[in-house]
């Protein structure tokens, strides 16, 4: 069993190779994104478990590289805020749906 474990969007994540993942938003720029269909390369990698062979990272590994392919971008589901001061005739309700991208992971290197 090869796996590995990453950090993407602050998060991290245990992957598998042709595992489904869905992350925060992937983008280059705060306005340009990463069109659908291209691969992506993903380097900051803790941990990687090939052959019953474990490697660790200090904190990443330097020579290893994991990479996937963007299928889409997608949004989550959406969030209710809603407050209210009583007796003061205070109220504010407003939505927020996260931007989210999915990807597949296509291969696990070392």
């Amino acid at each position: 069993m090869e796996y590995a474990i990453i950090e993407i969007g602050g998060h991290q994540f245990w992957i598998e190779k042709g595992q489904y993942l869905i992350i925060n938003k992937v983008s280059i720029s705060k306005n340009a994104q990463i069109s659908c269909g291209s691969n992506i390369n993903i380097n900051r990698i803790l941990l990687i478990n090939k052959n019953n062979n474990i490697y660790f990272g200090y904190p990443y590994l330097l020579d290893s590289l994991v990479q996937g392919q963007i299928l889409e971008h997608l949004q989550g589901s959406k969030i209710t805020i809603y407050k209210m001061k009583s007796k003061k005739k205070y109220r504010r309700k407003k939505g927020h749906r996260q931007e989210l991208t999915k990807l597949i992971i296509t291969k696990i290197e070392n």
